[in-house]
């Protein structure tokens, strides 16, 4: 099928094609047309598959067949909610590429930044307004801001505003809407709160699922590598070596890890970038800007601040730590694999990882390969001293290493790392 089928009007399918686009994906197919026929959506999608074109081309449409004869300054007419400030910067420039040929104006405002430029932009109207939920409630609130003529509201990585505590923000945002309208709802995984939140704002939606979470990519070649957490950045190290890994993104479990990861990768010679919500938004802009022109070869990322980052031809994505969520796993490493191209997942398991590998590979229902031929394999002599709640099988593992290995190992990446 190709776009012209869908009976997109011309200046978007102009615009499609000056971006490359001929043919839709699974999820544009399914979605378009019902949601040119006024509908509500519910749609479960994983970040990758097009949505947001799924969503931007009918309100685009929508909004340019109403303006033919509009009059009077602009009002925000869609609404478009995300969690965080680089998915929301990448549905705005979207929104500006499908529509480039239709007088119509878009906006993002986000957090992190001065509300000066947003507050101008706001000033003069626009059509399209795409925010996260913290800072447009704030403009909501100072006045510069009215949602009462919102015809399309969009939520989109539904879950991911779950993880970071932004529903009852989400909610405060809905009561301002019009209760007529036409609600799009995204969610990568559907989670109970999730399920229930979909059910009190959609009016009887449209179902579209698509690549269901516990199938990863079969283009991903995955592996494992078993070492000692203590040597894991050595690990790391010795893989980024390797010249033939164009662009390599790496998950950190928290903050303060991806900038450690950062400082030792430098030190031994790798430039790389962090990314993660402690950084200042014009430096995150900048190491993003920077890896996809490929300036910078390694980025190092917290799952909240990658969420919707979309980055065309990722060679390799490398789980240093692995999630506890296994869910998120799937979402990481389809960073990689994009439009059917290739790509390569490398996780990193340490003895205290062994259930947290399990829940994924159930998850996934795929064995993931072992990598055992490296130079830093778990050390068997290595004594770990555990809880009874190990012992007796729970989850919340309290695992230490003996002070004369940890210190032997310590000395082992100073050396390797010099």
């Amino acid at each position: 099928m190709l776009f012209r089928e869908l009976n997109i009007i011309e200046p978007i399918l102009e615009a499609l094609k000056t971006e490359g686009y001929t043919e839709p994906t699974p999820i544009q197919t399914k979605a378009i047309p019902p949601l040119f026929e006024g509908r509500d959506l519910l749609g479960c999608a994983q970040t990758g598959t097009g949505k947001t074109a799924a969503f931007a081309i009918p309100i685009l449409q929508g909004l340019a067949q109403e303006y033919r004869n509009a009059k009077g300054k602009r009002q925000i007419k869609a609404l478009i909610l995300a969690p965080t400030r680089e998915l929301a910067i990448q549905i705005e420039d979207s929104f500006k590429a499908y529509g480039k040929y239709l007088n119509l104006k878009t906006l993002v405002v986000y957090g992190g930044v001065s509300q000066h430029p947003q507050t101008r932009s706001l000033s003069s109207g626009i059509d399209i307004l795409v925010a996260t939920p913290g800072r447009l409630l704030d403009l909501v609130n100072q006045k510069y801001i009215r949602l009462n003529q919102v015809k399309y509201f969009v939520l989109d990585e539904a879950d991911m505003m779950l993880d970071m505590g932004m529903l009852p923000d989400v909610k405060r945002i809905i009561k301002l809407i019009p209760e007529i309208r036409q609600t799009l709802f995204f969610s990568a995984t559907m989670p109970d709160e999730i399920v229930k939140l979909s059910g009190s704002i959609l009016n009887r939606p449209v179902t579209v699922s698509i690549t269901p979470v516990s199938s990863t990519v079969d283009v991903i070649e995955q592996s494992v590598y078993q070492v000692d957490k203590v040597n894991k950045i050595n690990l790391l190290v010795h893989l980024l070596k390797n010249k033939s890994i164009v662009s390599a993104l790496v998950f950190s479990r928290t903050k303060h890890g991806a900038d450690k990861i950062v400082k030792a990768l430098d030190r031994a010679g790798l430039q790389a970038q962090a990314i993660h919500g402690n950084k200042s938004q014009n430096a995150r802009q900048l190491a993003l800007k920077n890896f996809k022109e490929r300036k910078t070869r390694i980025l190092v990322a917290t799952d909240i601040a990658a969420r919707g980052i979309d980055i065309e031809e990722l060679s390799h994505v490398f789980n240093f730590d692995l999630p506890e969520v296994p869910e998120t796993y799937v979402h990481r490493i389809g960073r990689t694999g994009r439009a059917g191209l290739g790509g390569i997942a490398i996780a990193f398991c340490d003895q205290e990882e062994k259930l947290l590998l399990q829940d994924i590979q159930k998850l996934t229902s795929k064995a993931i390969t072992v990598v055992g031929d490296h130079p830093f394999p778990w050390n068997e002599k290595l004594q770990l001293t555990t809880s009874k709640s190990v012992a007796a099988g729970g989850r919340n593992k309290k695992t230490s290493y003996t002070k004369s290995s940890s210190t032997k190992k310590k000395n082992v990446f100073k050396s390797y790392v010099k």
